[in-house]
């Protein structure tokens, strides 16, 4: 019998941080139009209002520092969940080719 050496002996797919699917690590040009997307949403959530201003409850100059990243992050989980689409529409416009 083999014993265990632990967590290191299990492998695990590589990832995406903008997809999340080791299928998007493969291609390249899905993995940017995808980026493309989240950077897109985070934009527009900004415009939306998710800036981080709360009122009484704003964090001052670190909160506005620090926004852009946890709206970015929230875009990059949107599109990992699907997004709106454009991602696909992107990654068409550069030429890419989807599997049937």
């Amino acid at each position: 019998m083999v014993p265990l050496t632990g967590p290191a002996s299990v492998p695990t797919p590589t990832t995406t941080p903008a997809t999340g699917t080791a299928a998007a690590a493969l291609d390249p040009l899905m993995s940017q139009a995808r980026e493309l997307e989240a950077a897109f949403l985070s934009e527009m959530l900004q415009h939306a209002g998710m800036d981080g201003e709360s009122g009484s409850f704003g964090g001052g100059i670190g909160e506005e520092q620090f926004s852009s990243f946890l709206r970015l992050e929230q875009a990059r989980q949107m599109v990992a969940k699907g997004g709106i689409g454009l991602a696909e529409q992107l990654f068409r416009a550069m030429g890419g080719v989807k599997d049937a």
